[in-house]
């Protein structure tokens, strides 16, 4: 007796049949080259986004930094896109989804890796969007980047598909922890990639979006996620270009760091005892290295506003959107998701970041190199920074994946409902819902920069303070313990030296008394110096010291005149 077939497999496999048959009869056409030039002119659009933002929206240092952080300073060779023609089976993807959804793989039930009771608690809070990656590295005692790629690997079923060796597959993730702990990173290090490439997880198994991705594809994402700041050295792509590095040399100037995560993983992974691919054909190997490399290479931030613009055009057309760039996308908005996690998860992240970039800016100090922008430990405003990132940076960036996302999900979403409806006989043709997408990060996202702003109000009333603290201990030149001076003539009085780097006078010149301490004098110019801060008019020691001497010296002259340094 034949058994019939589960409704809902029945449901789904028509649901792949009806979407495979639309794309085969119902072609969008387009015209050979004008189209192809059409495409070319709208993807390769230059226009910098800053130029949009208005001067006074942002303080010039977090301008700055995002100018240098987020934008070229050079024409790139551009990469073009591999086209994928090929076309899964939507039906199998979703029944492997369900399969890998029902089958929750327990890590303690390997017999290579022991998993300690409070890390096993801990991972089954994967799928949350707000997992605590430090409270799960704590419990791991500093492993958390093994046992979240561990875990990873085990529920999509991968270690099995792709005959993963258990030794090599821990000798890989040891060895990746082991490079992310080199430089002794406070952002960069194995506790960061273990977070992105949990929300990586969270963004293809929340939204379904693995649904849409063969097997080697979903593998692919993972560990380009495990890989994507492998041996970071805890300084910018910039410091290493200014300082002309060995990275810098070795890879052009040219996405320095993302090469060298990419390079320095695949050697990795080709080691005989490391190798995790080489069960993969010579096909499946050259797709999923391609993926990886196009995935990793996106996360140089140089690349951020043409790959949001990409993503814009691409959206605005009928053709399906690009497995490479959409997960390149979604790489990307995870590697800078923590200001859309729960504010403890964000703040932290936020005071390691800074600290990281703090410690940069003390190198550049020492090496005599400008400090970079949010480098510079006392005078980068925090709050600020972080109201300018998220705004013009991530809540940008979610938003273009989060309509990417509803693109390419909304048909698979409807083939399904369509073949199911039909099966029961009431199929509305008119049916025109779009998938509605679950975006715990705006909310997050809100929440933290309304408190950054609050940050940033009690920052600015203490600036204020300070200033005024500051200017209470200048004593007026005109009075001495509270009793009118007789004003001093003009021929009487020292001119405080002005220090701008022009050579010019001007008001911002103190007079005080020729009787005034040589040291206040001293005061008085480093307040000056530090009014003019903003157009990197300062002072060090050495002019100090000098300008202190030729006021010394010149003391006893009644008729001297004002010099400049």
């Amino acid at each position: 007796m034949a058994v019939s077939k589960p409704k809902a497999d029945s449901v789904l496999h028509n649901a792949a049949q009806h979407l495979i048959i639309t794309q085969r009869f119902f072609p969008v056409v387009v015209s050979g080259k004008a189209a192809e030039g059409e495409m070319e002119k709208r993807l390769t659009d230059e226009d910098d986004e800053l130029s949009e933002v208005e001067p006074d929206a942002v303080p010039t240092e977090v301008r700055d930094w995002l100018a240098l952080t987020f934008t070229r300073s050079m024409n790139n060779v551009r990469r073009r896109g591999q086209e994928k023609p090929k076309f899964r089976s939507v039906a199998h993807a979703i029944r492997a989804g369900i399969m890998v959804d029902r089958i929750y793989r327990r890590l303690s039930s390997s017999s290579t890796l022991h998993i300690p009771p409070a890390v096993l608690q801990l991972l089954k809070g994967m799928d949350d969007w707000s997992f605590d990656v430090f409270a799960l590295n704590s419990a791991a005692d500093g492993h958390s980047l093994k046992y979240v790629g561990y875990e990873l690997l085990q529920k999509y079923d991968l270690v099995t598909k792709y005959k993963i060796n258990s030794s090599m597959l821990d000798s890989f993730l040891l060895q990746l922890e082991a490079g992310y702990s080199k430089y002794k990173n406070p952002y960069h290090n194995l506790v960061h990639g273990a977070d992105v490439t949990q929300t990586v997880h969270n963004i293809l198994s929340q939204s379904k979006l693995a649904h849409w991705l063969t097997d080697l594809e979903v593998f692919a994402t993972i560990v380009a996620a495990l890989i994507h700041d492998f041996e970071h050295t805890g300084t910018t792509n910039n410091f290493h270009i200014q300082t002309g590095s060995e990275f810098a040399l070795l890879y052009n100037d040219k996405a320095v760091l993302e090469n060298h995560h990419i390079c320095a993983s695949f050697r990795i992974m080709r080691s005989e005892e490391s190798n995790i691919l080489n069960h993969l054909s010579r096909e499946e190997y050259r797709e999923f290295r391609a993926l990886v490399i196009e995935m990793v290479l996106a996360t140089d931030m140089s690349f951020h506003f043409q790959q949001l613009k990409n993503m814009k055009n691409l959206l605005g057309m009928p053709e399906n959107i690009d497995k490479q760039k959409a997960l390149s996308l979604v790489l990307h908005c995870a590697d800078i998701s923590h200001p859309a996690k729960d504010w403890s998860l964000h703040h932290r992240w936020t005071n390691q970041l800074l600290e990281e970039f703090f410690k940069q800016g003390d190198r550049e100090q020492e090496l005599g190199l400008p400090i970079s922008p949010l480098c510079d430990r006392e005078k980068t405003l925090v709050a600020e920074s972080q109201i300018g990132f998220i705004d013009f940076i991530v809540d940008p960036s979610f938003t273009v994946m989060t309509e990417m996302l509803e693109k390419i999900l909304t048909p698979l979403q409807k083939a399904a409902r369509s073949e199911e409806a039909i099966s029961e006989e009431v199929f509305d043709k008119s049916d025109k819902s779009k998938y509605v997408l679950s975006t715990p990060w705006a909310d997050c996202l809100a929440i933290n920069k309304n408190k950054w702003k609050e940050q940033a109000a009690k920052d600015a009333e203490e600036r204020k303070r300070k200033e005024a603290e500051e200017k209470s201990k200048v004593p007026n030149s005109n009075t001495n313990n509270n009793t009118t001076k007789a004003p001093v003539p003009a021929d009487k009085a020292t001119p405080v030296v002005n220090c701008s780097t022009d050579g010019k006078n001007d008001s911002n010149v103190r007079w005080v008394d020729q009787n005034f301490s040589i040291s206040r004098i001293g005061t008085l110019i480093l307040e000056s110096s530090d009014d003019r801060r903003g157009k990197d008019r300062q002072m060090d020691e050495h002019v100090l010291s000098r300008v202190i001497r030729e006021l010394h010296n010149s003391s006893s002259s009644s008729d001297d005149e004002g010099d400049t340094c």
